[in-house]
């Protein structure tokens, strides 16, 4: 009976537990945590830290990636135009797409590395939002941001920059005039392939405000423990990305050199087209390099099977143009980006 009493004892202290989790500090006051999906201090901590890396008021943590893709483009209404890059991330090409194909949103594709007919089309079109990947995933081709951003605020649009393949050491979009910059955390920021997060960060407090109220009300904040991994990882990124830049620079340059290989990307190289720009704009050209070889198929085939296959952490070896696009609608064809 003696046992039984102390179960339900501590059963009553945590129903007193879970009920207060959610009191009020006073009538009509909630308090800053009391619903982990509304408010946590490890993943603030990793918003202010990103958002401080950045030069951004603040930030929401967000589930993954492409959750912080889908909660940037909350701010969009239906009617309203989104100027994407054609050859952005097969994710963000499928969840455009598919979103704007129900009327959330218009949805223009144009190809913003090729600054003077891109400035021409935002001035056109007048959009609500204009989304910059750079470099681009997978062609690593770059976008001037400071000329698109002119010529989108002139037209009265938001500018978004998708920081992932630079990371906040390599590249600050928000000092050259984006609005909001985001990252998928998986990547460069977290670096140990063991957390799946994204964030975002916005230049006006307001804005913050917004996107943290839509984060809440759609459920897309990241756990606590993802953002307890994602700030050791960053931590590290500062060295880890110093050296992965260094070897970057180095394969690509054995790439560019070798009878097997007919084209290397990479912003590094004197005869990339994005080169000068690149050296203006980043702080470095970064760690990911693309390439295409001359080989069979099949010896292709069996060389990548022997390499690791993620985009999350130091194990990156190799990803497939073909098996990216696979991801994507099948009208972004090879051809098109």
């Amino acid at each position: 009976m003696a046992l039984i009493k102390r179960i339900i004892e501590l059963g009553e202290g945590v129903g007193q537990l879970l009920a207060g989790d959610e009191e009020l500090e006073a009538l009509g006051q909630p308090r800053q945590y009391d619903y982990t999906r509304s408010g946590n201090p490890t993943r603030d901590q990793l918003a202010g830290a990103v958002a401080e890396l950045e030069g951004g008021a603040g930030g929401v943590v967000t589930a993954s990636g492409m959750a912080a893709v889908h909660l940037v483009t909350q701010l969009l209404q239906p009617g309203e135009t989104l100027v994407a890059a054609n050859d952005c991330y097969g994710g963000c090409h499928r969840l455009f797409r598919s979103v704007a194909a129900r009327g959330h949103y218009d949805l223009c594709w144009t190809p913003l590395w090729e600054t003077t007919a891109a400035v021409a089309r935002i001035r056109e079109l007048k959009p609500r939002m204009v989304w910059i990947e750079t470099p681009s995933n997978p062609l690593l081709r770059i976008t001037d941001i400071e000329a698109i951003a002119a010529a989108a605020h002139e037209a009265g649009a938001t500018v978004v920059a998708d920081n992932t393949f630079l990371s906040p050491a390599g590249q600050n979009p928000l000092a050259l005039g984006a609005d909001i910059v985001l990252h998928s955390t998986t990547k460069y920021i977290n670096g140990h392939s063991d957390v799946v997060g994204g964030v975002v960060v916005a230049r006006d407090p307001k804005r913050v405000g917004e996107l943290a109220w839509w984060a809440n009300c759609l459920g897309l904040t990241g756990s606590p423990f993802d953002s307890f991994q994602a700030l050791r990882g960053l931590r590290t990124l500062g060295v880890r990305y110093e050296r992965q830049s260094a070897n970057a620079a180095g394969i690509a340059a054995f790439l560019a050199d070798h009878p097997r290989v007919q084209r290397v990307f990479y912003p590094g190289l004197a005869q990339h087209p994005g080169h000068a720009l690149a050296a203006r704009q980043q702080k470095s050209f970064g760690a990911m390099i693309s390439f295409e070889v001359d080989a069979g198929g099949g010896r292709l085939a069996d060389l990548l099977e022997r390499l690791g296959r993620s985009t999350a952490g130091g194990e990156l070896l190799r990803e497939r143009l073909a098996e990216l696009l696979a991801a994507a609608p099948p009208a972004r064809t090879r051809d098109q980006i």
